[in-house]
């Protein structure tokens, strides 16, 4: 079955443009489109997309409001915020509000493309300048651990522990199977567990319990 996609944008020719690449592949389809994020609500409560596109400022409700309230649905879907601004303050608030993924709107049709397709898969996805200021930014302190981060970790077998080192350098589950020699079900259910016993949400999260305690280190 087609991933279901949603854009969400208040510039209706950006809209048609994004809508017109997603819909143009045979495994995405275009369900709903918004100007604004409180009609993106009404709009994804009617369709239920798998992934939304979500611009960050918009008239009214703004896309972080908006991914927030979608994320904590009951049956959310996954959203990648699609947005010109890349400021670290916007990348921290989109990730808090339950943004699977940020990509900024000069990425590559391509690329665009195959960030649905991650998101849409379970996995997070952040384009490479946003990463390296994200990394920059625990390095520097910027974020900060949340208590009872370190007992949470102590609960990870050492396996789990690895795969957590993994996912915090980018790897993807294809890729985490290689490197450990074991299978891409094996890694997805050692994500699985690891996340569950972190108490966070994605794979994004997890990243920033890795690099809080220092279980990697960013690049110099």
């Amino acid at each position: 079955m087609a991933t279901r996609v949603m854009v969400v944008d208040d510039q209706l020719m950006v809209r048609a443009g994004i809508a017109a690449i997603v819909d143009a592949e045979a495994d995405l389809t275009i369900v709903g489109e918004a100007g604004d994020g409180a009609a993106a609500l009404e709009v994804a409560e009617r369709v239920r997309p798998d992934v939304v596109l979500m611009d960050i400022r918009m008239p009214g409700m703004d896309g972080l409001t908006a991914t927030a309230r979608l994320t904590a649905a009951p049956r959310p879907p996954r959203v990648l915020v699609l947005t010109t601004f890349h400021q670290d303050a916007y990348v921290f608030e989109a990730l808090k509000a339950g943004a699977s993924g940020f990509v900024l709107k000069d990425t590559e049709p391509a690329d665009l493309l195959a960030a649905i397709r991650v998101v849409a898969d379970g996995e997070a996805m952040l384009s490479p300048a946003v990463t390296r200021r994200l990394i920059d930014a625990f390095a520097g302190g910027a974020v900060i651990a949340t208590p009872g981060e370190d007992s949470r970790l102590a609960g990870l077998t050492p396996r789990e522990r690895e795969v957590l080192v993994s996912i915090a350098r980018g790897l993807s589950n294809a890729e985490i199977g290689a490197a450990l020699g074991i299978t891409t079900g094996t890694v997805k259910a050692h994500v699985n567990a690891l996340l569950a016993k972190l108490g966070v949400r994605d794979r994004v999260q997890a990243t920033i319990v890795a690099y809080n305690l220092g279980l990697v280190r960013p690049s110099p």
